[in-house]
């Protein structure tokens, strides 16, 4: 349940973005665009300082469940509350001090009126993650308790609020302002729903004294590495947008912008799934699960989520550049080369996922974060050289190359070296499933497209037909098709 509500959820955001992004692009016009974008992403690296405890939450309180240790647990939450009200405070102090760079970063490519306005989202997106940062404990300790349905339900009506509030505004003459404000006030919002729930329906106990110091040792390390790793997402979904800020200017963010909603949405497709399995595998690894068992649920949720992500990555190949077009104009037209680039080897890396919530389950991630906070910061080197002559489309390259060396090589020779899973097993399901896509693409393009919206529908249909019968007959193994038998059904019913 907690998979199907997440891809509702998806389903929900991506009809959102179909009809909210165009409104915003032609209210607040292609620069304002850009500054709310930019200053979305340089902000957004607020985010990186919980440190990775808010992973540790749902590891550490999973533990507590599997061994139903109900007082550790409170002890755990209070701890956590404490770490987590320290560091809101810490966002905030830093945020301040970005607020007094942006004029030294961005002077040389952005207008007064645009500094203007990028200081004046700037401000109210520090102190919307300074207040969010000790109320995101409890949406962790939800995701710990395995309360996917309510997790998700919450998730999809704050989806749907934000843009029926703004939307209107919008028309009403209202800027990027206005849509960081609301935005802002539901999050919180929702944030104290989450307080609620947790004391009222999961009976959340919070004790503030004798703290466990060896476990908040263990924790803290713990964490370390799970913070790496967030530092380098941050550096490979937002950087680039920074790089480009400051070097090209407010249009060439706006593009790359766009493309990302592409990307941002294609990722989550995939943590739809694998996002829900780390308390699983943390009771798993308590348990004292074998190598062979979690093999059979990296493969396993592995080809499910490759049939999905390359499914949507042939499509994209297909009728991408003419949606675009139709979507946000031939301004935009670069965002389909950007997607494709980055989109093509996150399709296998993001089938994978789940392999990281094995890695920290068994605390054996810090491979993993110092790797690639290596090659991260190779790519923010290289695509500071690339971002002024190549703009988006070369800053996308490195990204992706970046993404091939350590995603798909070496962490594939360190899941089948370290952890015995069997990765030739997925491989092999892959290339099966690539040719199930090929073969109905080659076929639909030797039609010409063009950029109606009749024909992006009817090829996009003629494509899913094709390709979902190829995939029944080719790439499906029989734990496959009756996984889409038995959803067929319920949803029938």
């Amino acid at each position: 349940m907690g998979a199907l509500l997440s891809y509702l959820a998806l389903i929900l955001s991506v009809v959102i973005s179909l009809v909210y992004t165009p409104i915003m692009i032609r209210t607040l016009g292609q620069a304002e665009y850009g500054v709310y974008s930019l200053m979305a992403a340089f902000v957004g690296y607020l985010t990186i300082l919980d440190m990775g405890l808010g992973n540790a939450i749902v590891r550490y309180v999973a533990r507590t469940r599997a061994g139903n240790d109900q007082q550790e647990e409170s002890r755990l939450t209070g701890m956590f509350l404490i770490l987590f009200t320290i560091l809101g405070a810490v966002v905030g102090i830093i945020g301040v001090v970005m607020y007094f760079q942006i004029d030294l970063l961005f002077s040389d490519s952005l207008k007064a009126n645009e500094l203007l306005l990028a200081k004046q989202i700037s401000i109210i997106l520090i102190a919307n993650f300074s207040i969010s940062f000790p109320l995101s404990v409890f949406g962790a300790l939800i995701q710990a308790h395995e309360k996917f349905v309510f997790m998700k339900v919450a998730g999809i009506v704050r989806t749907v609020i934000i843009p029926l509030i703004t939307i209107p505004l919008l028309f009403m003459g209202y800027g990027s302002v206005m849509m960081v404000i609301i935005s802002s006030l539901i999050n919180i919002i929702f944030l104290l729903i989450n307080v609620v729930y947790c004391f009222r329906r999961l009976k959340v106990r919070v004790q503030f004294r004798y703290f466990n110091k060896r476990l908040l040792k263990e924790v803290l390390i713990y964490s370390s590495f799970i913070f790496l790793n967030a530092i380098i997402d941050k550096i490979y979904w937002s950087t680039d947008q920074i790089i480009l800020g400051s070097v090209t200017g407010a249009n060439q963010v706006a593009i790359y912008a766009i493309a990302m909603q592409f990307i941002m949405i294609y990722m989550s497709i995939s943590t739809a799934i694998s996002g829900l399995f780390l308390p699983k595998v943390s009771i798993m690894e308590m348990k004292g699960a074998t190598s062979k068992e979690f093999s059979d649920l990296f493969i396993k949720v592995g080809r499910i989520q490759a049939h999905i992500l390359f499914f949507i990555l042939g499509g994209f190949l297909l009728i991408g550049k003419q949606f675009l077009t139709l979507w946000v104009g031939i301004d935009y037209l670069d965002g389909y080369y950007i997607v494709l680039i980055i989109m093509t080897p996150l399709a296998v890396i993001l089938s994978q996922n789940v392999g990281i919530s094995i890695l920290q389950a068994k605390n054996m991630h810090a491979f993993r974060s110092v790797l690639y906070l290596v090659i991260s910061l190779i790519n923010i080197v290289t695509s500071i050289f690339i971002a002024d002559k190549y703009g988006g489309v070369g800053v996308a390259l490195v990204t992706a190359g970046s993404l091939v060396i350590g995603n798909i090589i070496i962490m594939n020779a360190y899941y089948y070296l370290k952890l015995n899973i069997n990765v030739k097993v997925l491989w092999i399901g892959i290339f099966k499933i690539i040719f199930s896509v090929c073969i109905p693409f080659v076929l639909i393009n030797i039609i010409n497209i063009n950029a109606s919206l009749l024909m992006i529908i009817t090829s996009g249909l003629i494509y899913s037909i094709i390709t979902l019968l190829l995939m029944w007959f080719i790439s499906m193994n029989p734990f496959e098709k009756q996984l889409l038998i038995t959803i067929k059904t319920k949803l029938t019913k």
